[in-house]
């Protein structure tokens, strides 16, 4: 039932719940209070499309899409901005290193076009298997390259910046606040750090503009600049196109706890150093999905090869959504260790919602979500809204009506029936599943004649964001 922090949490201002966010800047859960009464600004670090979205990277995502159901709940209008990285992702964090895309498009031998819209689009079919909503705007490093270079001569023009024989650099000595976000004890780091071409002043010093490799090695991205031709650092088109899009000051800007000591610290500085404005009001930083194990061993990552993908999950016959619930039963801000087991028993659960829901009543005289929506408005505690409603539905006190306005923000598919809870003969769903694998591989030819071959069996596909949902004809 509901404690004394629903009533705290609840105000009466446009029907709205004060929510409220732990925010990475600050170190505190805060209300959120936007720039503008009814519109809110998000800002979402994107994939950087080299390689396919690993299950880790999705967590992110997922935990995103909840605070946007929250804020649209809410009736908030959110403007929503997710970055497509398609150049200047170095290999290390140190602006050392190769681009991720031209490495992966040299092993497979094909374009860095090729590389970046293929990954790109299995992202995006990713993560609509995963009931997230779509993105207001995707806008790519690659066509924004006007924007990041006006921003580094406005840097560059302010005396914020030097030349390397290999890139133009953020001097960060002269932005006093860097590292503010990180905490960063500076002091103790030592100046005058190697890179692999040239040498930076600091080590926190970080590349805006790198310069294309000599003669022989040609880039296949690569444009001109008035330092010579070259391509953008990671950092710079984050800011760039945040201000484009959604202006100097952010409401809320996401990403992994990961950006927060580099990426993120050195989107404030270049935004800050150019607009003189605050650039992000809320960061929220989503912790790690881990495997089991501890310290590196324990991290999951591409370069490690250590990752497991939604096609992982799929040949063990769960559903895309059997893992969003998995994400949901821990809190945004807490490490999750990724097991099979774990994955089974959220699958469980998950069916047993969706039987739950099917059982319920239409509607009840008496009806109250309140204490799930003031759990997800303090600092978006998924796990407690969903212990919350296993205890209300277990003494009958919810209904179909209250499961349906639950799922608008846990998007689980309650209602839905999709391929993974509907009983369809072996071979339709066989079918069904080779279409998905086609159209995963964007083979759009084979996917259309499987179609056809079902509606000949008697038996039509919807294709929807919680995944396919079957019908018999």
């Amino acid at each position: 039932m509901a404690g004394p922090v629903h009533k705290m949490l609840r105000y009466h201002y446009d029907h709205r719940i004060a929510m409220r966010l732990f925010s990475t800047f600050g170190g505190t859960v805060q209300p959120i209070i936007p720039q503008k009464k009814s519109s809110i600004s998000l800002y979402s670090c994107g994939p950087t499309v080299y390689q396919r979205a690993h299950v880790g990277n999705l967590r992110t995502y997922i935990m995103v899409d909840i605070l946007k159901r929250a804020l649209l709940h809410e009736k908030y209008t959110v403007h929503h901005v997710l970055n497509i990285t398609d150049v200047g992702h170095l290999t290390e964090d140190s602006d050392d290193g190769e681009d991720k895309v031209e490495r992966e498009a040299r092993a497979q031998h094909k374009t860095a076009k090729q590389i970046t819209k293929y990954y790109e689009r299995l992202y995006k079919t990713d993560v609509r298997a995963l009931g997230i909503l779509k993105a207001d705007i995707y806008p790519r490093a690659s066509e924004h390259i006007k924007e990041q270079i006006a921003m580094v001569r406005a840097l560059e023009q302010k005396g914020l910046t030097y030349r390397t024989s290999d890139g133009i650099y953020f001097d960060t000595a002269k932005f006093p606040t860097y590292g503010i976000l990180a905490q960063k004890n500076l002091k103790g780091l030592q100046s005058g750090a190697r890179v692999a071409v040239g040498e930076k002043r600091s080590p926190t010093d970080f590349a805006l503009w790198k310069f294309s490799p000599p003669a022989g090695a040609r880039r296949q991205m690569e444009w001109k600049s008035p330092w010579g031709v070259g391509f953008p650092g990671w950092h710079i088109e984050c800011s760039a196109m945040s201000i484009k899009y959604l202006g100097s000051t952010i409401d809320i800007h996401t990403g992994g706890i990961d950006h927060i000591n580099i990426h993120h610290s050195n989107e404030i500085a270049q935004s800050e150093a150019v607009t003189h404005k605050p650039f992000v009001k809320y960061w929220m930083h989503i912790n790690f999905l881990v495997l089991p194990g501890s310290g590196e061993d324990a991290k999951m990552a591409k370069s490690k090869g250590n990752v497991v993908t939604l096609d992982d999950i799929r040949a063990r016959k769960f559903d895309p959504l059997d893992f969003r619930y998995m994400m949901l039963l821990s809190h945004w801000q807490q490490p999750v260790t990724f097991s099979w087991d774990a994955l089974e028993a959220a699958s469980v659960g998950r069916k047993r919602l969706i039987e739950a829901y099917a059982r319920a009543p239409k509607k009840l005289s008496r009806e109250s979500l309140l204490p799930f929506w003031d759990y997800i408005a303090d600092n978006l505690h998924t796990p407690k809204a969903i212990a919350w409603l296993w205890t209300e539905l277990n003494a009958g006190r919810i209904s179909q009506r209250m499961l349906r306005e639950t799922d608008t923000l846990l998007g689980l598919g309650l209602t839905k029936r999709n391929i993974m809870n509907v009983t369809i003969p072996s071979d339709i769903a066989a079918l069904v599943a080779q279409r998905e694998r086609a159209r995963a591989q964007q083979d759009w030819t084979l996917s259309d004649t499987i179609r056809e071959q079902l509606k000949s069996l008697g038996w039509s596909i919807e294709d929807t964001s919680s995944g396919p949902i079957v019908h018999k004809l």
